[in-house]
């Protein structure tokens, strides 16, 4: 088997391509995230905490000099980042315990009784031969 024709069965198969457009829906979801972070949840908390703006929480190591910027450690934008994950992985969670949810509830439906089997042609005629010998 050649190396494409390897790859286009693989690529093919129904979990891969339900893998990537989950990636592909992953990473549009994380981007509405930071946008809720950062444009709508971060604001008023920094206003609760006196006007702080965590996008510029920095320690300074080193002041900058010349054409070299200054070494700073970013807190804000770590806490900013620290609290997408935290929506992100709560989001999924509700996600999958949702979809969790749904498996159980199929898995506890009760099966409906299948219908019985018919018997075979000649306990058929040998059921009939019974009952009519009975009746006599």
């Amino acid at each position: 088997m050649s190396l494409g024709s390897e790859f286009k069965e693989f690529a093919m198969r129904g979990n891969v391509v339900d893998m990537a457009v989950g990636i592909i829906i992953g990473g549009a979801f994380g981007k509405i995230v930071s946008s809720f972070v950062n444009d709508v949840l971060m604001p008023p908390i920094g206003m609760l905490l006196g006007g702080v703006d965590f996008t510029e929480l920095a320690i300074t190591l080193k002041e900058a000099s010349g054409d070299a910027a200054a070494v700073t450690i970013n807190y804000g934008s770590f806490i900013q980042s620290v609290t997408d994950f935290v929506i992100v992985a709560f989001a999924i969670f509700m996600a999958i315990k949702a979809v969790n949810n749904l498996k159980r509830e199929e898995e506890a439906a009760p099966e409906p009784d299948p219908e019985p089997e018919k018997p075979s042609e000649e306990v058929a005629l040998l059921t009939e031969i019974r009952d009519s010998l009975r009746n006599r």
